[in-house]
């Protein structure tokens, strides 16, 4: 028997059947999102809660069928709150993973770390965290923590205004700050509003990022006595202020902390009537909205199981959802995984995220300032200012 006929033919038939295969194995492929977070290091006890909410947002599409009918599969290292570190792995990811697409890390220093690698790959990067929108000049960067152009105008305006409006009128401010990048520049932006709307500037104080000792300045604001003093913190800064100048019998009038840990200073009565920033709360009207119930319930679930001192979702693990929501948003309109589709479609329209409605046609990619004020109030975070995103019936607390 000749079996050459035959075999040429099977060939033939494999050769028909190959692309077939080899397209659906494609569209079955996970989607691998490739990032870095801090978990170990001075910032883990933030960027743990950006792993939670990204975990929950992952798992709930995929239950949807994914994006664009693929899975998703998240490929997250430890940078160690380290930038130089995060440098590297966002190359490893995009070199050696062969990642499909990226998720910004948590922190401005290691975002702008990641930023230079996503820029000379031609990547889509969306930040968790990146607070000097001036040094975002990659045009496919966007940021999942929607604060404007200029935080350091806005922010301190915003306070400002929430104290006019709870009936204050502070004559002075003392101002102290880390100098992790993001919150000095805040800080510094801050220093400016103040003068210009005529408080009497009665400190300014840097620490450096890392800083344990924070006793003598919390001698120096005691001796200041300012009306209103502007904490520039991140983690777990501000409480370990707070416990000095406890120590010293100091309780500030009016105390506003940038970025703090959430959980510590809810739980800590020197922390009575702090104000902060955030884009979200746990409590209407945030929460009016059903589509994100489950998110935020398994959130509450899974941040009390890892032991979380806070197990609400707020600000941190909002901004966190809201960087995966604008990358999926990216997808499903380009309705492609194409990067440079992505961006183009994220900067011509307008959509709906955890934090609100979102648009990236502003410089540099950043639109509107979605800070509100929050203040903590019987061990809970509540916001405060403006009125229409308040918890009902919240009011400032003198």
């Amino acid at each position: 028997m000749n079996k050459r006929p035959f075999l040429k033919a099977l060939g033939g038939s494999a050769l028909l059947v190959s692309p077939l295969a080899r397209l659906q194995a494609q569209q079955n492929r996970p989607i691998r999102v490739g990032s870095s977070l801090s978990l170990t290091g001075p910032l883990a006890g933030t960027a743990v809660m950006h792993k939670i909410a990204a975990e929950i947002y992952i798992e709930l599409m995929n239950k949807t069928g994914g994006w664009l009918g693929r899975p998703i599969d998240w490929v997250v290292k430890d940078d160690q709150s380290k930038p130089d570190l995060a440098r590297t792995l966002y190359e490893q990811l995009i070199t050696g993973e062969k990642v499909d697409l990226l998720m910004g890390p948590y922190a401005t220093a290691n975002t702008l770390s990641a930023m230079g690698v996503a820029q000379r790959n031609n990547k889509v990067l969306v930040s968790n965290s990146f607070g000097i929108p001036s040094l975002a000049k990659y045009d496919m960067h966007f940021p999942g923590y929607v604060m404007g152009f200029n935080p350091g105008e806005t922010v301190p305006n915003t306070l400002l205004d929430a104290l006019k409006a709870g009936g204050q009128d502070p004559k002075s401010v003392a101002l102290v700050t880390s100098k992790f990048p993001s919150v000095v520049f805040l800080s510094v932006g801050a220093r400016e509003v103040f003068k210009k709307r005529g408080l009497r500037e009665a400190l300014w104080l840097e620490w450096e990022f890392g800083n344990r000792e924070f006793g003598p300045i919390a001698a120096r604001l005691k001796e200041a006595n300012a009306d209103v003093v502007w904490i520039g913190s991140i983690g777990p800064e501000s409480i370990q202020l707070l416990e000095a100048m406890a120590k010293i019998d100091y309780r500030p009038r009016v105390h506003f902390h940038l970025y703090p840990t959430p959980g510590p200073l809810a739980k800590s009565p020197l922390a009575a009537g702090a104000l902060s920033v955030t884009t979200f709360e746990q409590h209407a009207p945030f929460t009016n909205r059903a589509a994100y119930a489950e998110a935020i319930r398994l959130y509450n679930e899974r941040a009390a199981a890892a032991n979380l001192p806070d197990t609400n979702f707020e600000l941190q693990p909002a901004n966190a959802y809201a960087g995966w929501e604008i990358l999926g948003a990216g997808v499903k309109g380009s309705n492609s995984f194409d990067d440079r589709k992505i961006a183009d479609w994220l900067k011509a329209n307008r959509f709906d995220t955890i934090i609100g409605r979102l648009r990236f046609d502003g410089q540099n990619n950043y639109g509107d300032d979605l800070n509100r004020i929050r203040q903590l109030q019987n061990g809970k975070w509540v916001v405060v200012h403006p009125s229409d995103f308040a918890l009902p019936g919240a009011r400032l607390q003198a």
